[in-house]
């Protein structure tokens, strides 16, 4: 099916839609103003949501759909779900990763896919370009001395390694993070690094960063940034030999999985002060209540929060409602997810 496929409705109709995810995920994205402009585009399938697909209603409601606007908690779309839902030809995600519900029955029946990754990926950049100058200045380690001594230190003492003046920032894969992060960077005065292997001299060159290899990027990074999706390939990506590389005091930032990260050699470099890290990811996603890293003052924990939050949720909602418009209209998707690409995104 190509891009500009639409529903067997017909450009200009409203297909038969209906919301497949959590109701928590539901209220969270989907305010009423978003709800209002789906039902006007769609002929939306009455609340509540479908959270199973299993049930006699959400078989009842997967008979007629042609459009599924999926979310957080939605069921995978398996081939018995698929079965229930014959005239099913979009899948709308008003968020990032499809992995965890776009099976391999719905590429093998040719259903389109679109995702609101791209929206998405803003809040973490920005959140990716807050860490890098906060740790750069070294603000929290400042902050929480100035609170203990309540005395300005000598500022004209301060170190020559503190500062974001020509820092080396490593981005670890152009994701579409990683690129919204180099976007983001440009006004800064640092020097960008890259490594992906799917990246050419000349792609780099228009990003404006230098293409280099894995263990360069970790050896002359002061900051290194994490943005490779959780494959089997990348899993323990950063390894304990990479991590010892690490220029003295070097920050490593993760905002991708934390699986991707040899957690124990990260552990054990900040807590040897050789490293510092901001981890918004984990492996396991909360960590043991006794594992060293909760104290380490070298290590900013957050709890998964540099994606799409509170106001942003609008953010992924309104592209949702601008790709169903177009795919309503015979345009086709602008984001669409492609089968063959699935393997390298998050």
């Amino acid at each position: 099916m190509t891009e500009s496929t639409s529903s067997t409705s017909g450009p200009g109709s409203r297909p038969r839609a209906a919301l497949a995810m959590s109701p928590d995920a539901a209220s969270a994205v989907l305010d009423p103003d978003s709800l209002a402009a789906l039902a006007a585009l769609c002929d939306l399938a009455p609340l509540p949501v479908l959270d199973d697909l299993t049930t006699p209603r959400a078989r009842s409601v997967l008979s007629g759909v042609e459009l599924l606007v999926t979310g957080w908690g939605c069921p995978p779309l398996d081939a018995d779900a698929l079965r229930a839902a014959p005239r099913l030809r979009a899948v709308v995600h008003t968020a990032g990763s499809v992995r965890g519900h776009v099976t391999d029955a719905c590429w093998d029946r040719g259903i389109e896919v679109s995702s609101a990754a791209a929206a998405n990926a803003l809040p973490v950049a920005e959140y990716t370009l807050a860490m890098i100058l906060l740790t750069g200045k070294r603000v929290l380690e400042s902050a929480r001395g100035y609170r203990a001594s309540r005395t300005r230190p000598d500022w004209l003492r301060t170190p020559r390694s503190v500062g974001n003046h020509r820092r080396t920032v490593g981005v670890l894969s152009a994701s579409s993070i990683g690129r919204r992060v180099v976007e983001l960077l440009r006004p800064h005065d640092v020097d960008v690094l890259l490594y992906d292997p799917f990246v050419d001299e000349r792609e780099a060159g228009e990003l404006g960063v230098e293409r280099v290899g894995l263990a360069e990027l970790f050896r002359r990074a002061d900051t290194v940034s994490v943005h490779t999706p959780l494959l089997p390939g990348t899993r323990g990506l950063v390894s304990r030999e990479l991590i010892d590389s690490m220029r003295p005091d070097a920050v490593l930032i993760n905002t991708a999985r934390g699986a991707v990260v040899d957690q124990d050699a990260l552990t054990d470099a900040a807590l040897a002060g050789r490293v510092r890290a901001v981890l918004d990811v984990t492996d396991p996603e909360v960590l043991p209540h006794d594992h060293p890293l909760w104290q380490c003052e070298n290590v900013l924990l957050t709890p998964h929060l540099a994606g799409s939050q509170g106001n942003e949720w609008r953010r992924l909602a309104d592209l949702a409602l601008r790709e169903i418009a177009r795919w309503a209209s015979g345009d086709g998707f602008l984001h669409p997810v492609r089968r063959e690409r699935l393997a390298f995104l998050a």
